[in-house]
Formats: C-alpha cells, structure tokens, sequence
C-alpha cells in the first residue's frame, strides 16, 4: 500500500507543483512581466518546488537524511540522467551563450558550500538564511546578462484571456496538491525504507529524488527537441542552485539538518565530480552523444552503489 501512496502523492507533488508554474506565468504575464524574469525565476524556482517541498516535509519530521539525500540525488540525476538525455536527443548543440565563462562556475560554487557548512554535522537555520542570499547572488548574476538569455514561454498563455478567479483556484489547489503530496510522498518512503531494511538516505537519494527530478527532466528535453540547447543546459545549472540554495535552506529554516559527511561521502562526492563533469564539459564544448552515453553510465554507476 505505500508503494501505491507513494506513487499517487509524488504525481500530486509533480502536478501540483506544474500547476504552481503555469498560474505564475499568467500572474506574470498579465502585468507585462518580462520572459527573461519568467524563466530565471518562476522556471528555474518553479521545476525546483518538488525537491523543496519533499526537502521541507522531511525536515519537518525531523528525517534529515531524507532531505539532504533528496538534493544529493536531484543534483547527480540532473547532471548524469538529465543532461545525458538532451545530449542524446538534440541533433546539434551549439549553445550563443559561453556556458562555461558565465556559468559553469555556479555549478560548483554552491556543493562547494554545502560542503564547508556540513563539515560540522549540521546546517542551522542561520545558515539557511546565508543560502537564500546566495540565491539572490544568482538571480542578480543572472539579471546582469538577461539579453544573453532565453526563457521559453508558452505561447498558449500569452494569447489566451486572464481569469483571476481562475488562476487563484489552480493556483490554491496546486499548493494543496504539494503541500499534501510531499506530506504522503515521506511518510510512505519511510515506510518503504523500514519495510526493505535501507536507510532513509537511500530512499531520498534513489525514489524520491528520481520523482522530484521528473520536472527538470521534462522541461530540459522539451527545450532540446526544441534545439535551445541554452534553455536546457541553463535550467539544470539554475535547478541545481536552487536546490543546494532554496531547498536545503528551506528544510534548514524548518529545523536544522543533521549532515553525515563521512557516512554519506560516496554520495556527496558523487554529487561534486558530476558537477566537475559539466564544467569539463562546459569548458570543452562537448554537447555530443558521447557525452551524453558517459554521463548515462555515470548515473548507473553512482545509483547501482547506491542499491549493493
């Protein structure tokens, strides 16, 4: 029965969560709210709300494993399964934005940090608050080269009329959908994790984080068919900010999250050589299918140690 509570509350947090996104948009839209600032805060923030709210849920049962473990996998599974299937979708990937001159740096900045405040064992609510400036840092990083960037708005929402009453309503029950999936999605893993004999970690790095990466997932293969290989690569590195920023920061502020740095190094090393990888990557230009195929292996890899 958890299994099927589980699978029923993570659909509830994605959808919830897609439902968030789009009333935000029409919000945004309706008062000529330019697209850059769309897509760098309600896209980037927006794919990112899955992770933060099952972050939040855990921190607030006091499973502090559970939601670091949700950021360790979220940001190994953007990186290795994500971006190795957008490499291998897209035909020609020859991004008008230097990734690696503008960006890469803030695919590494961030672990970076969690790293330094985890040394101790724990991250307090005050150094919750020190990761939301750091999100800030990025969004004003981000504002300074808004002409460089590209967000991909649905074209449907500009067209179509504002409704307040009928954004309020989606956008009231999207919260509720994420609010309560994301209650049900931990107490079912954690039921899951008793029932197996596996830690907590271990869930919240394989299920959990797999059912809140689903968003990025999407949305980065949608803008690769699309060939804005910008837009795909961009929304992963922002995802992954938010996550290390946002998510950990949230779930801190709740109650302070008890990190076990050397119990879990394998998984958070993980999380740090593939960031490493996408600056290789990024500094290399290599958007190929061979890229893509070693990343792939790399998600198997770090998820099969996971699993023996």
């Amino acid at each position: 029965m958890d299994y099927i509570i589980f699978i029923i509350s993570m659909g509830a947090l994605i959808y919830g969560a897609h439902f968030i996104i789009v009333e935000s948009e029409r919000i945004a839209l309706h008062y000529n709210i330019s697209h850059f600032v769309i897509g760098a805060t309600l896209i980037a923030l927006g794919t990112s709300l899955p992770e933060m709210a099952a972050s939040i849920a855990a921190s607030y049962h006091h499973k502090s494993d559970m939601a670091v473990a949700n950021v360790m996998g979220s940001v190994i599974l953007n990186i290795s399964l994500v971006l190795g299937v957008v490499f291998l979708l897209s035909k020609n990937i020859k991004p008008k934005r230097d990734l690696f001159a503008k960006d890469s740096a803030w695919s590494l900045f961030p672990i970076l940090i969690f790293i330094l405040m985890g040394y101790d064992g724990k991250i307090s609510a005050y150094e919750g608050i020190l990761l939301f400036f750091i999100m800030a840092s990025y969004l004003l990083f981000l504002s300074e080269d808004a002409k460089e960037i590209t967000a991909e708005i649905d074209e449907e929402l500009v067209k179509e009329k504002f409704k307040w009453t009928k954004t309020l309503l989606l956008l009231l029950a999207g919260f509720v959908l994420v609010v309560t999936g994301a209650d049900f999605a931990v107490s079912s893993a954690s039921n899951i994790a008793r029932n197996l004999g596996v830690s907590e970690w271990i869930i919240g790095l394989l299920l959990i984080a797999f059912g809140t990466s689903l968003p990025e997932l999407v949305v980065s293969v949608i803008a690769a068919l699309k060939n804005n290989a910008d837009m795909a690569i961009g929304n992963i590195i922002g995802s992954n900010v938010a996550n290390f920023t946002v998510v950990l920061g949230s779930a801190a502020f709740v109650h302070p999250l008890k990190v076990d740095m050397t119990g879990n190094f394998f998984d958070i090393m993980a999380a740090f050589i593939v960031s490493l990888m996408l600056v290789f990557i990024t500094a290399n230009k290599l958007y190929n299918k061979a890229a893509g195929i070693v990343l792939l292996t790399t998600t198997t890899l770090v998820f099969s140690h996971a699993l023996f």
